[in-house]
């Protein structure tokens, strides 16, 4: 169980998985969090959004507000599921061309620990672009579940037959475990 009043952000991505980030805002609410979904502008169409501001109760944010909108509380912590190669690599960067990735550049930052739970098959995988991403995030202290033990890339083409056992228990495992050690 997580303090109370503790917000996670989940930020989705466009791929396969995004149709079921229900799936993760469930979880984390079972375990005490207050969710907040965080789309990129691409994800906006693969995923249900009123059912997912009805679930948490928050509207899902994929862009920045207006001067006259309420600000969403602060991240005691980020999951970033299901995360594209485009994100990875663009996080990696420090680019913050969309909202999701201003908020991305910020956190390590502010101390804010962040999990990152990929969507990709081995062929974006294996490029030596998002091998460095992935090398120079966890450089940083960045969590990013990727390889033996944590998650495996699928085949090209075959990421829609692996979305039923997509991982988003071991993300959130992760980001407790991260909340735990900063108590301490």
């Amino acid at each position: 169980m997580t303090e109370t009043g503790s917000m996670l952000y989940i930020i989705v991505c466009a791929t396969g998985a995004a149709s079921e980030v229900g799936r993760l805002a469930h979880l984390a609410q079972n375990e005490g969090w207050h969710v907040q979904i965080i789309a990129t502008p691409s994800a906006i169409s693969f995923i249900d959004v009123p059912a997912l501001e009805q679930q948490t109760g928050r509207p899902v944010r994929s862009s920045y507000r207006e001067p006259s909108e309420r600000r969403s509380p602060k991240a005691d912590a980020i999951i970033v599921a299901s995360a594209s190669y485009n994100t990875i690599n663009k996080f990696a960067q420090g680019i913050a061309d969309t909202y999701a990735l201003a908020l991305l550049a910020e956190a390590p930052g502010l101390g804010i620990p962040i999990v990152i739970l990929p969507f990709v098959n081995y062929a974006y995988a294996s490029r030596a672009p998002f091998q460095r991403s992935v090398e120079s995030l966890r450089a940083e202290g960045i969590t990013v579940l990727l390889g033996p033990g944590q998650l495996e890339p699928h085949a090209p083409g075959t990421g829609g037959d692996t979305i039923d056992n997509y991982p988003w228990e071991l993300a959130l495992r992760k980001i407790q475990h991260h909340r735990m050690e900063k108590r301490v």
